[in-house]
Order: C-alpha cells, then structure tokens, then sequence
C-alpha cells in the first residue's frame, strides 16, 4: 500500500524531457505542456473508467484506507481553506481570500482518492477576458471601472472537490389525485346602473385516492464537500456538464490549486439522501398523474450504493478599484461568472431623478 502511495505522489509533477521544467495542464486538451520550449505529452487515459466505489464500507470505516493518499496541504487561518499546495510555490497566497500562507505550515493529510475530474476548458488569460467583457456590461458601474487593478498573480484555477453518489431507488406511496372541472356560478353585476345576473365558470379540483411503487435509478448526485467561511463560490457559476468527466488522473491538477474536502462523506451522504427524498416524491407525483398531485406519504429506501469523489474547475479573483477589494469567480468549464462590483452613486442618483421627472410629467399630462 506504501509503494502505492508513493507512486501516486510522485506522479503529480513530471519533468519536460528536453529542458527538465515542470508539465503542466493545458486547459480545453488532454495534455500537459512545458511552458519554456512547448513540449507537449498527452495524458493517458484510464481505460476502466470512473472509479465508483462501494458506499457502505466507507461508511463503516472499513475503506478508509483503499484508494486514498497521502497529500500536502496547507490550512488560510484567514477563512478556513484548505488547500493542496505544490512544492516549487515560492510565494503562496490563499485562493479564496489572497491571504500569505506559510510553507512550513504545510501538513500531510489523507484523502480518497478522486474518482473523475472535470478539466478546465480555457486559460487564466481567457478568465481575464471574460472578466474585461463583464465590467463592460455592467449597469450602474463608474465609467473609469475597466481600468480596475486585476493582478493576474491573484487569479487562480482552483478544483472544488464535489460528492456525487448513485444508487437504486426503490419506494411504496400514498396520496391523492386531483383532476380539475369546472362549474357555472351566478353573480350579480351592474350595468349601466342596472343590476344583471351573470355566470363565470370556476374551477374545482376532484380528489381520489392514490398509492403506488416507483423504481428507478439515480445518477450522480452532486453534493458539495467543502465549506467557504469567505467569499463562497456563487451558486449561479455552480453549474457543470458531468458528461465531460475524464476519468483521474494527476496531471490534470498540474499548475492549478486543489482543495480538499472538508464536508465528510457521511455528511455528504446525509445530504444526497435527502435529495434522494426530493426525487421520490417528483416520482410519485408523476406515477399519480392528473392535474395535480397531493403526497401524503413516502416510504423510501437506497441500494446499490456507490460514490465519487470528484473535483470541478473554477477561476478565483480579485480586483481592486478605488482601494477596495472586489471578488468574481469564472466558471472553468462554460466560462460563466458572477462577482461582486461597484456601483456609481452619480449614475444611480441621475437615474432615480429621471424617473421621478417622467412620472411627473405624466402624471401632469394624464390629468
């Protein structure tokens, strides 16, 4: 098991054969590059596939030490993350909140091993770009904002590690049916000061008795594993095409930031069951048909269970403007990004003036 790890480890840097540089990932391909002469290798793919492992011996503290290894980490005592930092980083600053860390602060720690990684598709100089056409965009923002300080020793590609977990869903339910009909009701109105009778149809719901079993399979999960004290990653750039995962493999971390998980699989699980429990219920509402549906009760239970550990790309930055630190964070797969910006006290105030001028003078018009 020891010579396992180690080869593992060893496998995360890997010298150019020309000039002995250090390979590192190129976003949007399956190779690692040499940033001095441009030699390229490719990265060779498991041929097996995703590693989905078996959920309940992990669970139970028996696996605790199969398809793990040993890694390097480093903890910002600044807000909380924890990161695996390569060894030839001279001057190291947190991801998330560009806080220094201290190399002799590093520590070895255990983690399983990630089963699939999703690759990033572009470069830091395109997460710049994309950050260039967002400011410009912007409604509200001051009109000097493109000339923000963006540093680039500040953006970094980091990989969020994610919990995804398949199993077989198997459920018995109870509720109710409800079909909609409608009916002709009298009201009374008034006409040129005259009383009328009318009818308007109004709708009703028949409710009958429902039970059932629903059956079926789910496939990957998503549960996040790892907690952000700071600067969160925003859940509009949280969303990723899993059907581009490779398989794991090192070299795809080359160049970039790692984080660990710091959500263990057990919470993770809890956290998938209850979404488990989400999609029982949408089953159930779609076995029971109608027009609309009412569950009263789902007796559920999983098997078959198995996870992935897995890690997704994201761009963090900061930008300063006017002395102050602003964050935006770039979605490494389809480029989405979402930040927080500046707002120009003028532009708003002028605004709001225009609007109270229009709804005056349309006021004064309509009377």
């Amino acid at each position: 098991m020891e010579e396992e790890k180690k080869k593992v480890v060893s496998e995360l840097k890997k010298a150019c054969i020309n000039c002995g540089a250090e390979l590192k990932y190129k976003p949007g391909t399956t190779n690692i590059t040499c940033e001095y002469c441009g030699h390229e290798e490719i990265i060779v793919q498991d041929q097996d596939g995703f590693k989905e492992l078996e959920l309940k011996p992990y669970l139970d503290e028996m696996g605790s030490q199969s398809h793990s290894q040993e890694i390097m980490m480093l903890h910002c005592k600044n807000c909380g993350a924890n990161q695996h930092i390569e060894e030839n980083y001279k001057s190291l600053h947190c991801v998330y909140c560009t806080m220094p860390l201290i190399v002799e602060d590093a520590y070895k720690e255990d983690w399983i091993l990630p089963g699939a990684v999703l690759p990033f598709q572009f470069d830091q100089k395109k997460s710049h770009q994309i950050f260039s056409k967002w400011v410009k965009g912007l409604w509200f923002a001051p009109n000097n904002l493109k000339k923000a300080a963006l540093d680039p020793q500040n953006t970094k590609g980091l990989y969020l590690p994610y919990w995804t977990f398949d199993a077989q869903l198997h459920a018995t339910y109870t509720g109710e049916r409800g079909d909609y009909y409608y009916v002709s009701v009298p009201y009374t109105t008034t006409v040129n000061g005259k009383t009328v009778r009318r009818t308007r149809q109004e709708r009703r719901t028949r409710w009958t008795p429902a039970s059932g079993n629903i059956n079926g399979f789910i496939d990957d999960t998503l549960i996040k594993a790892s907690h952000q004290k700071k600067n969160a990653i925003p859940s509009k750039i949280s969303n990723w095409n899993l059907d581009s995962l490779q398989p794991f493999n090192t070299s795809f971390l080359s160049g970039f930031v790692t984080e660990k998980y710091t959500i263990p699989l057990k919470d993770g699980h809890l956290s998938s069951t209850k979404e488990a429990e989400k999609i029982a219920i949408s089953w159930a509402r779609r076995d029971i048909g109608g027009d609309t549906q009412r569950v009263h009760d789902v007796d559920m239970s999983l098997s078959e269970q198995t996870f992935k550990h897995i890690l997704l790309p994201v761009y963090i930055s900061a930008y300063r403007y006017s002395g102050k630190k602003y964050n935006f964070f770039v979605n490494g797969q389809t480029g989405t990004i979402s930040g927080s910006r500046p707002y120009s006290f003028w532009k708003i105030f002028f605004f709001v003036v225009f609007i109270i001028v229009l709804v005056t003078i349309l006021i004064f018009i309509s009377s």
